[in-house]
């Protein structure tokens, strides 16, 4: 049975370090630098999804965008501008967050113009039927604008087809991240009209990413009431099989877009709007992704008449109370899924809003982790009471059981069958041990999550030297924790070990020495070295999860040896 336990112990602790190795990242991918591609046409309704238009942007074509008039505008969390030609919102910034943490870094920016080194805009326009004669705006249509966009009005763009149709798109904004967009033909010929209205979002370059396995980072989107998910790399190779197209779908209401690690821009649709939502590919001398869309059921403008259809767009901060509201009040589905809780989503949901409300209380989300610690131990006391008891009468007896190794030394079999026999009369689980371990692998993981993608953890500072729990321990063992002007980081991440984990490592070796060894001492050996193996993993991940981890094993030391002093004042009363 030790055996088993020992083999047992050392499965869980690969599996845990095979894991993490997993969530570490990979090889970031490259930034497209290919000339910036013209947008692609939404494809005409009933036909075959062809974008078209991507010829490489000429000196003349890159002037004009550059003189292009433009709608700025300033609201409560946002400020940006409104491109006229082409009706693009294609300039936003968002207020309230900056690149790093100093005062003076630049504010995010989360769209960015066709000129620029990283093309990422939105646009609406309008498809005719199969057939259909009507002159509709384009890419080169120049919109006149009236009003002036901000929290408490709309900002107008209209456009006269000469040929009796009116179009305009207003757009609203509320006091944080959702633009309302209303797109509606006015019809002053003497006949109906019927238009697909479209909205778009692309992507004119290849983001670089995080790469990490726990975090996804491209296409997003629920519809038909189930998360879509897509990889850029992923949407490429689906696109070049399926003429451009990774991914379509007709769906009543529901919403996609691109999600970065704590920004997302993705369309709404009316609940009861029926719309066929494309995730595109368009290779042109470079990558370029677009999410998409179409109206599934013209608007009709009678005669004298106009025809409207409204849409919502997200462009800001992904944070998760306020993603829950909108959900509730706009009646978006799964919209906090935008966040990537992952598989545990029912554990690390739950997780964030008792750290969050743990910080609304103690005003600093690294003492928020150690009260939610301490929650947690309070809550399985009872299991790994019961855990500990266990393993406490194991080292009381490990005496005992080097007497029955010796006396069956020759007789393998009598030997487990007299220490068994001994666990039975002693009331001892041999396998107690990996119970707490168990238990600590889903929250370990789930509170990863949290600390890694949600943005109330973005540069939360702890005390000292940790000014963001969600990166690592800035400071490193290896150049005397500053006083060597030297990053040996940069050779290999291993050479990158700091305060944090290695206060990790001696709370675990510590931990350890409270267990009952391994018989083997060739097996006690390998034990001593699991410490340091979790110090050097953990250096590399979020402060927080070092800071939790730490703070779990000082519980848990205090725990043990209050129980194991109980146990043996109770052997010692027993005896006496």
């Amino acid at each position: 049975m030790d055996q088993k336990r020992l083999l047992l112990a050392i499965a869980l602790s690969v599996a845990i370090l095979l894991g993490f190795q997993a969530l570490m990242p990979k090889h970031p991918a490259p930034v497209a630098t290919a000339p910036v591609a013209a947008s692609a046409a939404i494809p005409t309704p009933g036909t075959p999804a062809a974008d078209l238009g991507h010829a490489v942007m000429s000196a003349e074509m890159v002037a004009s965008e550059e003189a292009a008039p433009r709608a700025a505008f300033t609201a409560n969390r946002l400020q940006g501008s409104v491109n006229l030609l082409g009706a693009k919102l294609d300039d936003l910034v968002l207020r309230d967050f900056r690149e790093e943490r100093d005062p003076k870094s630049p504010l995010v920016r989360l769209l960015e113009r066709r000129t620029d080194a990283q093309p990422y805009y939105v646009q609406f326009g309008w498809t005719a039927a199969p057939g259909g004669n009507v002159a509709l705006p384009s890419n080169e249509t120049l919109w006149a604008s009236s009003g002036t966009l901000s929290a408490t009005s709309p900002l107008t763009l209209s456009w006269d087809n000469g040929a009796g149709l009116v179009f305009q798109i207003v757009i609203a904004v509320d006091a944080d991240y959702m633009f309302t967009i209303d797109q509606k033909v006015i019809n002053n010929t003497g006949s109906p009209v019927q238009l697909f209205p479209y909205a778009r979002i692309r992507r004119d370059y290849t983001p670089t990413v995080a790469g990490y396995y726990v975090l996804h980072e491209g296409f997003t989107g629920v519809l038909g009431g189930t998360l879509k998910e897509q990889k850029y790399a992923d949407n490429k190779k689906a696109g070049d099989q399926h003429d451009g197209i990774g991914l379509q779908e007709t769906s009543t209401g529901g919403w996609a877009g691109f999600t970065d690690k704590y920004w997302l821009t993705a369309l709404i649709a009316d609940s009861q709007s029926e719309q066929v939502a494309t995730y595109r590919h368009i290779s042109d001398n470079g990558d370029r992704y677009q999410v998409d869309f179409l109206s599934k059921n013209p608007v009709t403008a009678a005669a004298g008449a106009e025809g409207v259809q409204r849409l919502h767009l997200f462009a800001g901060a992904k944070q998760v109370h306020l993603l829950d509201r909108y959900e509730a009040e706009d009646n978006i589905p799964h919209f906090d899924k935008a966040v990537d809780f992952g598989w545990f989503y029912f554990i690390t949901k739950p997780f964030f809003f008792a750290i969050d409300w743990l910080n609304g209380i103690l005003g600093n989300f690294g003492l928020a982790i150690m009260a939610f610690t301490l929650c947690l131990k309070l809550l399985f006391f009872p299991l790994a009471n019961k855990s500990y008891r266990s393993m406490s009468k194991m080292k009381l007896l490990a005496p005992k059981i080097a007497l029955i190794k010796e006396q069956y030394k020759d007789d393998s079999a009598k030997q487990q069958q007299a220490i068994m026999q001994m666990y039975k009369s002693e009331k001892v689980n041999p396998a107690s041990g990996c119970l707490p371990m168990l238990i600590q692998i889903p929250i370990f993981f789930s509170l990863y999550k949290v600390i890694f993608v949600t943005i109330e953890m973005r540069q939360a500072p702890f005390f000292g030297w940790i000014h963001d729990l969600s990166v690592i321990d800035p400071t490193n063992v290896f150049n005397l924790f500053g006083l060597i002007p030297f990053d040996p980081s940069i050779y290999s991440h291993y050479l990158h070990l700091g305060a944090w984990p290695l206060i990790m490592g001696a709370t675990m070796f510590f931990q350890q020495k409270l267990n009952p060894p391994p018989p083997d001492p060739v097996q006690a050996k390998m034990f001593q070295f699991m410490p340091l193996i979790f110090t050097f993993m953990l250096a590399n991940f979020p402060a927080g999860l070092v800071i939790y981890w730490s703070w779990n094993n000082t519980l848990t030391i205090l725990q043990q040896s209050f129980i194991m002093r109980r146990t043996r004042l109770s052997a010692a009363r027993v005896k006496s």
